[in-house]
């Protein structure tokens, strides 16, 4: 199979004519004289700001003995290079502006848009999943969220996983919200708590309760474990999973169902391991840990341990609060109280009972 090559270098038509004179030993006033043009004309030619017209060519063929199309081909070779190269900078330019509103090396990888050679198409696709005409508007997200005139890149990861999770829930039927009926079910929701089976429960009560449950697993320099905010009046609980533990899990969810319990409005994204120092950010930690561990129990238990934090200790007292020990494990560890490398066992993962509703 022949393949067609390109030079990486074009000569200009100029370079061309400055040779054949200095072969000649002719100056540009010389050529000016010879074909009754001004020598500016002669210049413009050589530093290529002038193109050669077929009048010149001819002018030219008649002065230095070639023909016309010599110098028509090499004007037209030369026009066409720039022509390519031109284009090429401008497609860089415009790639430039998608990474730069958009992580696309995640979206493709995580099969959100299609991979593709044309950037007219890879624009389009951008355009269509962040819900916008042009690359000159800003995303309309069905939440209030703060964007800055020059997005970072956590920024613009942050704004892409919320467009998937709007993609997900929208896709999810559920029934009429009612934010009393929710606080009086996360008895219901908790009782779930006790068994790890029975994670995989949630998603089903949380619909009935009209809470949209989505899990997006988050974005490179999101950092992201949850996020609770509305969708057309109805509350969005979003997961990533970031950290595939029960404990983890446990405590994301009630976190966010704090926020939604509590009335908090507006949009919270969380990373729980560095929450933003604010009232309603307190108020949903304290609430979640308070729903997982009765606080007086767990007082009372961490005092009443002598040296360390047994694995029977904590099934002991996992058993008598009807929550699963890994629960407990994370709380004490998140205290400090036991080390992050202690009885890792009990900190199962709960994806493969939720796969289903993980959007891959």
């Amino acid at each position: 199979m022949s393949q067609k090559l390109t030079p990486a270098r074009v000569t200009t038509p100029g370079k061309i004519l400055s040779r054949e004179l200095e072969a000649r030993g002719w100056t540009q006033k010389d050529l000016a004289e010879i074909m009754s043009r001004p020598v500016q004309t002669i210049n413009e030619i050589i530093r290529g700001s002038k193109q050669i017209t077929p009048e010149t060519a001819i002018e030219l063929s008649q002065a230095l003995g070639t023909s016309p199309e010599f110098w028509t081909n090499l004007e037209a070779k030369y026009r066409l290079h720039l022509a390519g190269k031109e284009k090429n900078e401008q497609d860089i330019a415009r790639k430039s502006r998608l990474y730069t509103i958009a992580p696309i090396s995640e979206l493709i990888k995580n099969r959100w848009i299609q991979a593709t050679d044309s950037i007219d198409e890879l624009e389009q696709q951008v355009c269509n999943y962040l819900g916008i005409s042009s690359l000159n508007e800003i995303p309309q997200l069905a939440v209030n969220f703060r964007c800055s005139e020059h997005r970072e890149p956590e920024e613009t990861s942050r704004i892409a996983w919320i467009k998937r999770v709007e993609y997900r829930a929208k896709q999810q039927t559920v029934a009429n919200f009612d934010r009393k009926q929710l606080e009086a079910a996360i008895p219901e929701i908790l009782a779930c708590a006790e068994q790890v089976e029975t994670i995989a429960r949630i998603p089903k009560l949380l619909a009935d309760l009209g809470v949209h449950f989505v899990i997006v697993p988050h974005l490179k320099k999101t950092y992201l474990d949850g996020a609770a905010y509305y969708l057309n009046d109805k509350p969005i609980i979003a997961l990533t999973l970031r950290y595939d533990r029960i404990d983890s899990f446990w405590f994301t969810l009630m976190h966010e169902l704090a926020h939604i319990v509590l009335g908090h409005q507006g949009i919270y994204l969380d990373n729980l391991d560095a929450l933003e120092d604010n009232d309603e950010e307190k108020e949903a930690d304290k609430e979640a840990a308070n729903w997982l561990i009765e606080p007086q129990a767990f007082k009372v238990f961490i005092s009443g341990v002598k040296k360390y934090f047994s694995r029977q200790a904590i099934e002991e007292f996992a058993y008598t609060h009807r929550r699963y020990p890994g629960i407990i494990l994370g709380r004490l560890q998140h205290d400090k109280l036991v080390d992050h490398k202690n009885l890792r066992p009990l900190l199962v993962k709960v994806s493969p009972l939720l796969e289903n509703w993980i959007d891959n």
